[in-house]
């Protein structure tokens, strides 16, 4: 694929704007581990809320969209559209238990919530686990995908290329610490989007605009509810929406929120601003990136039908802009790219140097900075093997089946230790051990095969039940936390409802019921958006004024029950 010039100045300008936002914020960075990791607690809700957003907007989303949508259809993102349920959870019911236990990390919590030697080898083990294997794979896939993409577009050697953007990334994001990698992200997920947008556009006019795109697409690839003709079953989708949001464990979508999610929620200014951070990255998420992806991947079936990897025609179909916009185009995905390295590179040092250096020794604080800063660069090397690795195999599949192998039947756990003072470290440590053990021994004895639709959803209900089953047993066969640990964790999260009746006086749960209206409110108006606008674009557009209505519901039902809520002290209304 040919570059101008002009494409080119376009691509520099947009490496010399990251290369400054960083070196800007690096001051700023080096004055404490809190404003490295956790952007001095000052976000407003907008930057952090956008920061979430553009961390799960990477090189491989659009690529991993293009190939569902080539195998399945549409309806093939029913895979994470399941989730929706679960983000609204988080925002509602638990991103101000996050913003008020004042951690720099999702792992500093297990101590502030249990306490002693299992509490602390929770606390390392998990620093542990997602700094270097979750992070380390999830790194891998990101690479696989950017390597694609300069493979499409420069055909330069599958690693020359990226390994310029990586060096890039690391350089601004070891330096500038979390707010450089936030306001790079703003910009950088403005640039990305705008390029999908615009990609869009020309794809579905190359088909010969909307409606041709329609004809030319076999309409149960066009279908946005799976059905028994599709390759999801009506019954696995149930499984999925009944079951899936609740139990499985994923980065970006952990129960109750955890990962980078959290900690943009601890980094926010306010429990206003941590809340309306975290429900600006659901509605984003679901509902305002995914149409662009899908029409470009419904055009790219049409016009690059005999693709081996069929994702790659996301990037095929750049082909199609004009000089200048091809480099606008290079520039997206180097900004997705950039934006999600650099939360992983943040987040899996701030485990290592807060939940391990930080816990177990007695290193000054200044040292600390700086040994965030190489850790960084460490990671960076580390996760070079990992993409090696990946590329020999040749697809993230295998990656993804050991995150969710990892965590599948976790969730519960992940839920109510905010709610239940019975929850122990040792609920944790077994949930974990019985997810993993119940995993393998359902799909090495061929009980489940993971990779087929429907054995992998029945795989998933019966590794929750069993997962559920074995921790909850060995909470009530171990000692409960000692009471003045609870009481003081009680005191300040303030997470109320019956579940702390043993240990504080009666408190509802905060929001009370209406807190599970705006729940509610909020899944209808993600749902009614996401496939309101589908109909719009691909009809029957009569059909899109039910969904429609279900939004404007939706999102006034949630704009009414927050404003009816009391504000704590010191904060204001939603």
């Amino acid at each position: 694929m040919a570059l101008t010039v002009f494409d080119w100045l376009v691509v520099a300008a947009f490496f010399v704007a990251s290369t400054v936002v960083g070196l800007l914020f690096t001051r700023r960075a080096g004055k404490s581990v809190a404003e490295y990791f956790t952007a001095g607690r000052s976000l407003p809700w907008w930057l952090a809320g956008t920061s979430m957003v553009a961390t799960t907007f990477a090189a491989d989303t659009p690529l991993a969209v293009t190939g569902l949508v080539a195998a399945h259809g549409i309806a093939g993102n029913w895979v994470w559209w399941n989730m929706v349920a679960g983000g609204m959870l988080t925002v509602f019911f638990y991103a101000r238990l996050w913003q008020r236990a004042g951690v720099k990390t999702d792992a500093e919590l297990t101590e502030l919530r249990y306490a002693g030697r299992p509490a602390a080898l929770l606390r390392a083990f998990r620093a542990v686990y997602l700094a270097l294997p979750i992070n380390l794979i999830i790194i891998g896939w990101v690479n696989l995908a950017m390597v694609k993409v300069l493979e499409v577009m420069l055909g330069v050697h599958p690693f020359t290329g990226m390994l310029a953007l990586f060096a890039l990334t690391v350089l601004y994001s070891s330096l500038s610490g979390l707010w450089g990698v936030v306001v790079t992200d703003f910009f950088q997920f403005l640039l990305a989007m705008g390029g999908c947008i615009v990609l869009a556009f020309f794809a579905v006019d190359a088909v010969g605009g909307l409606d041709a795109l329609v004809a030319k697409t076999p309409s149960r690839s066009l279908e946005l509810f799976p059905s028994d003709t599709t390759w999801m079953p009506v019954t696995v989708m149930l499984s999925y929406l009944a079951v899936s949001w609740w139990a499985s464990w994923y980065p970006g979508s952990e129960p109750g929120g955890g990962g980078y999610v959290a900690q943009r929620i601890f980094a926010s200014k306010s429990e206003r601003d941590g809340m309306l951070a975290t429900l600006w990255f659901t509605i984003a998420h679901y509902a305002v990136r995914p149409w662009p992806w899908i029409l470009t991947a419904l055009a790219a079936g049409i016009l690059y039908p005999n693709l081996k990897d069929p994702g790659v025609g996301f990037v095929e179909a750049i082909a199609l802009l004009p000089s200048g916009l091809k480099g606008l185009l290079l520039a997206s995905f180097a900004a997705a790219y950039m934006s999600t390295l650099s939360t992983q590179l943040n987040w899996g040092t701030s485990y290592l140097v807060n939940d391990l250096i930080a816990r177990f020794t007695r290193v000054p604080e200044a040292r600390l900075v700086r040994a965030s800063r190489l850790i960084t660069a460490v990671l960076f090397l580390l996760s070079a093997g990992s993409t090696y690795a990946l590329y020999r195999v040749g697809s993230v599949d295998a990656a993804w089946r050991v995150l969710i192998a990892l965590g599948a039947g976790t969730g519960p756990v992940y839920l109510l230790r905010w709610y239940w003072w019975r929850v122990n470290a040792w609920s944790e440590i077994s949930a974990m051990g019985f997810s993993l053990v119940s995993f393998v021994a359902l799909t090495v004895s061929g009980v489940f095969d993971p990779s087929d639709t429907v054995d992998g959803a029945h795989l998933m209900v019966v590794n929750t039940a069993i997962t559920t089953v074995g921790w909850v047993a060995v909470t009530f066969l171990t000692q409960p936390e000692p009471e003045a640990h609870l009481k003081a964790f009680h005191a300040r999260v303030h997470p109320g409802g019956p579940g702390w009746a043993r240990i504080a006086p009666a408190a509802p749960i905060e929001g009370g019921w209406r807190a599970g209206v705006s729940w509610l409110g909020g899944i209808l108006g993600v749902y009614g958006a996401l496939f309101g606008v589908g109909r719009l674009l691909l009809g029957p557009r009569a059909e899109a004024v039910p969904f429609l209505i279900a939004m404007v519901v939706g999102f006034v039902l949630v704009a009414r029950m927050q404003r009816s809520e009391q504000p704590q002290a010191g904060e204001q209304k939603v």
